[in-house]
């Protein structure tokens, strides 16, 4: 038996160490076979698995493992702030024509409401919401209470952005990708996005962000999500739903999203996002006070 407790990174024997973990809890199953709960370590992905399947995996290599998933988050983020200079010029001569240079133009992106799963994950998540310049507010809610919280916080905070995550996965030795009951957490969130629906139901209005790994995409987008994972069941990154809600939140309420840039603008990209026609949720405002 693996000396492994909670708190530790792992990885499983089986599928070749592709994913590290955190694991969450430890417990005995029928026969008094010792199993533990995981959470994704940078993927937003919930597994079993046997003691006996896991690696405890050296600091050296989960430090090379996050300075890989900074590299890549950093990357998406030059790209960000690329696209939305340009954006920004155009949108400038779009409202103000003529001569652009005796003005001086102010921002007011979206204004996000993140609710997540992993306490962590939101750490990280509200931290690049703060280099992305986008105003939001986080909260860490397991799964299963997000749909019974999220009517009173949507009240109190009036988002324009809704995200709801965590961790989710298609559970092992089922084989039915369209029954629901297969996955650990796409009910909660199904039944979450419903609740917000119950209290927004425009999707210009609240733009809504669902799912986590491998989550019931189709039932996501039907209970009102505008974005929704995971198309093709597979892993999708802690980042992702930031990056998404950083696209809507940056274009011009003028301008229908492109869902080729939006979904291009994640780290997972099509395979694990999807979603539905939507409009910006920028304004830019003329002239800046000098106060």
């Amino acid at each position: 038996m693996p000396d492994i407790k909670v708190g530790d990174v792992v990885g499983r024997k089986s599928y070749g160490l592709d994913i590290y973990f955190k694991v969450i809890d430890i417990y005995d199953c029928d026969g008094g076979k010792k199993m533990a709960r995981l959470n994704g370590l940078d993927m937003r992905l919930c597994a079993n698995a046997p003691m006996a399947d896991l690696v405890k995996i050296e600091p050296g290599k989960i430090a090379d493992y996050w300075r890989m998933t900074m590299s890549k988050n950093h990357e998406a983020m030059r790209r960000v702030f690329m696209r939305r200079q340009k954006d920004r010029e155009r949108t400038l001569m779009r409202s103000v024509p003529g001569d652009q240079g005796e003005w001086e133009g102010f921002d007011v992106p979206g204004r996000v409401l993140h609710i997540d799963g992993d306490g962590e994950y939101l750490d990280l998540c509200m931290t690049t919401y703060r280099q992305l310049q986008i105003p939001a507010d986080g909260f860490n809610i397991p799964e299963e209470q997000q749909a019974k919280k999220i009517y009173n916080l949507l009240l109190e905070h009036r988002p324009d952005l809704l995200v709801l995550t965590g961790h989710d996965g298609f559970k092992k030795d089922t084989k039915d990708f369209s029954d629901i009951n297969n996955y650990y957490n796409s009910k909660h969130f199904v039944a979450a996005v419903k609740e917000a629906r119950r209290y927004e139901k425009s999707k210009d209005d609240l733009v809504i962000f669902a799912g986590a790994c491998q989550s019931h995409y189709e039932s996501l987008l039907a209970a009102g999500a505008n974005f929704a994972s995971s198309p093709q069941r597979v892993l999708i990154h802690a980042f992702d739903p930031v990056f998404v809600m950083e696209k809507i939140a940056y274009t011009s309420i003028y301008d229908p999203i492109g869902l080729r840039d939006v979904i291009a603008s994640t780290i997972t990209g099509f395979d694990g996002i999807g979603g539905l026609e939507t409009r910006g949720k920028y304004r830019m405002g003329v002239p800046r006070s000098p106060y």
